[in-house]
């Protein structure tokens, strides 16, 4: 059984279309992601899940109960979700006991809120006020607070991304602890593919209101629905070319499976720069560099290929910093290269 299903779910603002025929169901337990642009529709959709708009056509369910259609509708506080915000909205004037205990309506709420905090590990902090706390432990707090009522559904938009880069990973997989141990269905919102990858049991990668795809990390990454979807995840070099009669794209750095695509479609040939490995002198494709950068866990190389006027860049591994001007070897990973029709426009 589901825990959270969207079906045939549509919401517009005036003429513009925010989420169009949403069908996306969320197991208890399971974490699944939005991810895409700003504007594409992600927290709209969070939005009509927890009950904060109209769905306007299709329905919501929780569990085996409609919670909204286009009948009506059950208020935000009697669908038993938790919701953190990417602010965490925590009240200035209250503990943080209080804040915690605030959306527990029923007995014995303090001791509630106080377990609550426990799990979190803040348990001694429950007489200190939000402008006391650093932003992990708040958005701790945030989570106690949703965590506290027992939500079948776990709503978060964007809840670590106020977060210090190196606090933001160790305060990501607390939470994933935290969750599972509730059995909550969780959808979580976020921009970020590094962040959907992480957490998600499943991303639904959306654009202009629509779920583009829908499956684990694993395939959208590696099995990209379109070229847009391959270029959110990850930057790529992009060549156009033709198919060949081996059904292969022929590009200066080297033949490209197409899959299925006739001989002589024109397609778009996407490269990861971590497709590019660099080999011995004679081997692969020589290219020219012009510039390299380290970049920590690897090196950033733009380099100059013939019959190309733009340049491509790799990802090498360190300790290679080859200097500018001088001449490498490359040779592509054929598992980091996708192929797509070449429609006219690039899909974002």
């Amino acid at each position: 059984m589901a825990g959270l299903a969207f079906q045939a779910v549509t919401h517009r603002f005036g003429r513009r279309v925010a989420v169009e025929d949403m069908n996306l169901e969320i197991a208890a337990g399971e974490v699944v992601c939005l991810l895409g642009p700003s504007g594409c529709g992600k927290t709209t959709t969070l939005r009509l899940a927890a009950g904060l708009e109209t769905v306007q056509a299709g329905r919501i369910l929780i569990g085996d109960k409609v919670v909204a259609d286009d009948a009506g509708a059950l208020p935000p506080e009697k669908r038993q979700v938790g919701l953190i915000f990417q602010d965490y909205a925590l009240f200035p004037h209250l503990s943080i006991l209080d804040n915690v205990a605030f959306g527990i309506a029923r007995r014995g709420a303090v001791a509630e809120a106080q377990a609550a905090l426990d799990k979190v590990g803040l348990g001694d902090r429950g007489r200190s006020f939000p402008h006391m706390l650093s932003g992990g432990e708040q958005q701790r707090v945030a989570l106690a607070r949703a965590l506290a009522p027992r939500p079948a559904v776990m709503l978060m938009d964007e809840p670590f991304s106020g977060l210090d880069v190196r606090l933001r990973d160790r305060v990501r997989d607390e939470t994933l602890a935290l969750l599972a141990a509730t059995g909550a269905a969780v959808l979580l919102v976020t921009h970020d593919p590094e962040e959907a990858m992480r957490m998600a049991d499943r991303i639904a990668l959306m654009r202009a209101g629509r779920v583009v795809q829908l499956g684990t990390p694993e395939d959208l990454y590696n099995r990209p629905a379109d070229a847009g979807a391959a270029r959110f995840f990850a930057e790529a070099n992009t060549l156009r070319a033709r198919v060949g009669a081996g059904q292969g794209a022929e590009t200066p750095l080297g033949t490209v499976p197409a899959g299925q695509l006739a001989a002589g479609t024109a397609v778009e040939v996407l490269i990861r720069p971590h497709a590019l490995r660099p080999v011995a002198a004679g081997q692969g494709v020589p290219v020219r560099v012009v510039r390299a950068r380290l970049l920590g866990a690897d090196s950033l190389v733009e380099f100059a290929v013939p019959g190309l006027d733009a340049l491509l860049s790799a990802r090498l591994a360190p300790p290679a910093l080859p200097p500018a001007g001088s001449e490498i070897f490359l040779a592509l990973d054929l598992a980091q290269c996708f192929v797509f029709e070449d429609r006219g426009g690039d899909t974002k």
